[in-house]
């Protein structure tokens, strides 16, 4: 029979319990590799290790071939287990994606930038060569995370707020920019993958943008999926315009060194927060000197686009709205309303019906019809840097 003592039993077991741990660790350490890897030419490769998987897909709501709502980009699998795909070259700039692993939506391990959605977070990567989105060596401002108590929803909420260089030792008033986000996005998506806080330090360095606070609030009230009856979606659009006007502004305007006046107010948004956008200044439009549309409209306008129906709200939008459509002296003093579309957007005819109600209507719209469709390639390259340089200008028209 063999006995261990005390003093020779302790020493075996820690000896073997090292060896198991280290040999555990090293079949649990996966290989060294890099992802996203951004490449000079602009091709992007993506990883993940995922030894015992069946399949892997990348998924992205820009990126080519990549749409969400199909089959994604299919991934191969290397001999040690990190499966891979390459994509591009891509246009410069920021794009979200997600890998599906065997039916499993998961973000990148290997990448610790996210853009956080309303349900759900995104991994996140930037290519550079952006004219306006790329970071620069200029002053830069400040985005800050903001949580407020919504009285008319009676919980706690939050925006994201851009303030420009030098905001916090300055003393003049500025204009203020609310920008709002589209479904299924959040408040900080204008910040993440949009990179507001990033064209407006460019664009005011460059003197082509005047210094302004821009406000992106929570344009859901709750959680939100394509597919949802109707009815819920009419009820979150409803409580946030009401909220915005009764609870974000009133806020914003006590709180900020920002204007408040007509002349120096403007409001735009994206898909979703473009038709908020129209609800929120056609309301109240002696509040807003500048109004801006991407991608959007007045949803079911003449009978086509989301929520169409013969008494939808969007159908009886002219007739309910002609007092306001109509009247000569709130016109007085708006100064630029704007419109842009991509010529592959789904939106385009909500697009063009919106903007023709209202030119017979008497307004003045700039509207413009681009290249591509509902990305944010466009809204961040192209429609935000367009509009924030004609706000608060007397030569905006």
């Amino acid at each position: 029979m063999v006995r261990f003592t005390g003093r020779f039993f302790a020493p075996v077991l820690y000896l073997a319990a090292t060896a198991a741990f280290a040999q555990q660790g090293r079949r649990a350490q996966p290989p060294e590799f890099q992802s996203p890897e951004v490449r000079d030419d602009r091709t992007i490769a993506f990883r993940i290790y995922a030894p015992e998987a069946k399949s892997a897909r990348v998924s992205s709501s820009d990126l080519p071939n990549a749409n969400p709502f199909g089959r994604g980009i299919e991934m191969t699998k290397d001999d040690n287990g990190v499966w891979e795909a390459t994509v591009g070259p891509v246009p410069s700039g920021s794009y979200r994606y997600a890998f599906d692993v065997d039916g499993l939506s998961v973000i990148d391990p290997r990448n610790p930038a996210t853009s956080e959605a309303n349900t759900n977070t995104w991994s996140l990567l930037h290519v550079g060569g952006s004219e306006f989105s790329d970071l620069k060596d200029v002053p830069h401002g400040a985005v800050a995370e903001v949580a407020y108590f919504s009285k008319s929803l009676d919980r706690f909420r939050r925006m994201h707020v851009y303030t420009p260089p030098g905001y916090e030792t300055g003393t003049d008033k500025l204009p203020v920019f609310y920008l709002l986000h589209g479904a299924t996005d959040s408040d900080a998506s204008w910040s993440s993958i949009g990179r507001a806080g990033r064209v407006l330090d460019n664009l005011i360095a460059e003197g082509k943008a005047k210094p302004m606070v821009v406000v992106m609030p929570m344009g859901h009230t709750g959680p939100f999926r394509f597919g949802a009856p109707g009815g819920d979606f009419q009820r979150q659009m409803t409580e946030f315009t009401t909220e915005f006007a009764s609870d974000l502004k009133p806020l914003v305007e006590e709180r900020y060194r920002v204007s408040g006046e007509r002349s120096e107010t403007a409001i735009a948004g994206l898909s979703m927060g473009g038709a908020q956008t129209i609800d929120i200044a056609m309301a109240n439009l002696d509040e807003y000197g500048y109004i801006g549309v991407f991608s959007s409209g007045v949803f079911g306008i003449g009978g086509s686009g989301p929520g169409a129906s013969a008494d939808s709200p969007g159908a009886t939008w002219e007739k309910r709205s002609t007092e306001i459509l109509d009247s000569a002296a709130l016109k007085d003093g708006l100064k630029l309303v704007w419109f842009a579309t991509g010529k592959d957007d789904f939106l385009l005819p909500t697009t063009r019906e919106t903007v023709k109600v209202l030119e017979a209507h008497g307004f003045d719209v700039t509207y413009k019809e681009t290249e591509g469709g509902h990305t944010w390639i466009n809204w961040r390259e192209h429609y935000l840097p367009e509009f924030v340089s004609l706000l608060f200008r007397d030569e905006a028209r």
